[in-house]
């Protein structure tokens, strides 16, 4: 989170509100002094929240399906929003073994 904090004004977090994963992510942004948001898709981010942010984080929880975070970027670009820049902040290097016949 340390990375992040300096860069955004705000976080936009993705994901469902009984998500124990995408509500740790808020919370851990809000412990480091980020204004964070909990939204489930694009329709649910509130124009206030960007009027006074210069740069907006998107992340999302675990189990969020990876067209709502494209369609929260859109939006994002149609408030006025450049281009979306990718930061990997911990490189994911997780291997799932086959279940057994």
């Amino acid at each position: 989170m340390k990375n992040i904090v300096p860069r955004s004004d705000l976080l936009l977090v993705v994901g469902s509100a009984n998500s124990s994963n995408s509500n740790r992510l808020v919370e851990v942004a809000r412990e480091h002094g980020l204004t964070a948001y909990l939204i489930e898709d694009a329709t649910t981010i509130d124009p206030a929240w960007l009027s006074n942010s210069e740069c907006v984080t998107v992340t999302a929880g675990a189990s969020a399906p990876e067209h709502l975070v494209q369609q929260v970027i859109a939006h994002l670009e149609g408030f006025g929003f450049g281009s979306a820049d990718e930061v990997e902040v911990v490189e994911e290097d997780v291997r799932f073994a086959l279940p057994q016949s």
